[in-house]
């Protein structure tokens, strides 16, 4: 089921491309706000900037997906990689020139969006193009190892750096690694392409993807699964800061050491992308789900019975290590169980369907928190998460290697 072999040269060099551009995208994300103050302090138009970066997934996943299924994948990642350089690098001057503004800053974040939601899309379609489907396992977590690293440990602290250093380099940096990023890509060499059996419309090519992902019970489980669980976490995490932070707070915490606990769920993914694949083989496919469920009750749970930051701290890590099991499990499945020809058309299909509850969740707990108190919150959470379980008897191993095998004789 596992393969031991190289991942290949052709592997590494989108590792490192990837590894780069998430460095570059966490940057961003945090210089953004970071930059926005100069213009406007309004709370509004500041958190607005975040919804600019995200809104693209739910206007263009689908068409992007459709795209990656009949254009060379790798392609559309040169593209928009070419993008990600072009935007900071005019902002940069922008700013020379005294010409930024908040709105400006808008614009930019919406194409970084665009630029996002392409890249992802194809990044994923792209692999089992690149490496044995016996070997997407591995190849998955050390892509996650890379990009969780960069996005969340190195790009945030880099992009208070770089903004001190001035608002022009901050933009720069960026706009460098993406470039160095697409010199990997462009390493990587052949056709990336899937032929397709037939012409059809954009519209028509959406809804096959659309279909399959639907139809077929097993990978339709796992998005609405994933999707509970991202509002679940996201309706804690909403309010999570009013839980921990203030003297008025349960907690009592300072903003510093409200990041350090916070940052636990981050050291939890980092170890879990890093020992998913030995987990996978020691427990199966099945149970590393449930002990990804189990872990992410701990997640939102552990905050409805105590306030004790190490108990908590304990719970978040828990959770972070889950979480990552549950993505390198899945996404792996995913692209095993998937034809090569609507890859990209259900890895977007999945992704809308995923992460459509995020905003969702983020009004779920805060609706929750002003009705009922924050520790409710926690607790409803929690009990959404156990119902979880409930889905885990059809995310079987026999199901799971029924699928694969009804994959591999399409």
């Amino acid at each position: 089921m596992f393969g031991r072999g190289s991942l290949g040269a052709p592997y590494w060099r989108l590792w490192i491309s990837s590894g780069l551009s998430n460095l570059a995208d966490g940057i961003v994300k945090v210089a953004m706000p970071l930059v926005a103050v100069h213009y406007t302090r309004s709370p509004m138009l500041i958190a607005g900037l975040a919804v600019a970066l995200a809104l693209p997934w739910l206007l263009f996943a689908l068409p992007v997906g459709a795209l990656a299924d009949r254009i060379d994948r790798r392609r559309m990642m040169v593209g928009a990689n070419s993008i990600r350089v072009a935007l900071p690098a005019a902002l940069m001057l922008a700013v020379v020139l005294d010409l930024g503004s908040i709105w400006m800053l808008y614009a930019v974040a919406f194409g970084l969006g665009i630029a996002e939601t392409v890249y992802d899309t194809s990044a994923q379609s792209i692999l089992p193009q690149l490496v044995d489907r016996a070997q997407l396992s591995r190849a998955n977590s050390r892509l996650f190892a890379a990009e969780l690293t960069a996005n969340q440990f190195a790009g945030p602290p880099l992009a208070g750096f770089l903004v001190a250093a001035g608002v022009a380099v901050a933009f720069a940096a960026p706009a460098a690694l993406w470039a160095v990023a697409l010199g990997a890509l462009l390493l990587v060499h052949g056709s990336f392409r899937v032929e397709a059996s037939r012409h059809t419309s954009l519209r028509a090519d959406i809804a096959e993807g659309v279909r399959f992902l639907w139809r077929h019970r097993l990978l339709r489980a796992l998005a609405v699964m994933t999707g509970v669980f991202n509002l679940a976490s996201n309706a804690t995490f909403s309010v999570f800061v009013l839980f921990a932070v203030g003297s008025a707070s349960a907690m009592g915490l300072s903003e510093p050491a409200f990041g350090v606990l916070f940052a636990t769920t981050a050291v939890g993914s980092l170890l879990g992308s890093l020992v998913a694949e030995r987990i996978e083989l020691a427990l199966g496919r099945a149970r590393t789900l449930l002990l990804s469920v189990l872990s992410g009750v701990l997640l939102v749970g552990v905050p409805a019975v105590t306030t004790n930051p190490f108990l908590i701290g304990a719970g978040l890590f828990a959770g972070g290590v889950g979480i990552m099991l549950w993505n390198v499990v899945v996404v792996a499945l995913r692209q095993r169980i998937t034809p090569d020809r609507l890859l990209g058309r259900v890895n977007s299909g999945y992704r809308l369907l995923a992460w459509g509850t995020i905003p969702l969740g983020a009004v779920v707990g805060g609706v929750l928190a002003e009705l009922l108190g924050l520790r409710w919150v926690f607790a409803t959470m929690a009990l959404l998460m156990l119902a979880l379980l409930g889905g885990m008897t059809i995310l079987t191993d026999d199901a799971i290697d029924a699928a694969e095998h009804d994959a591999g004789h399409r």
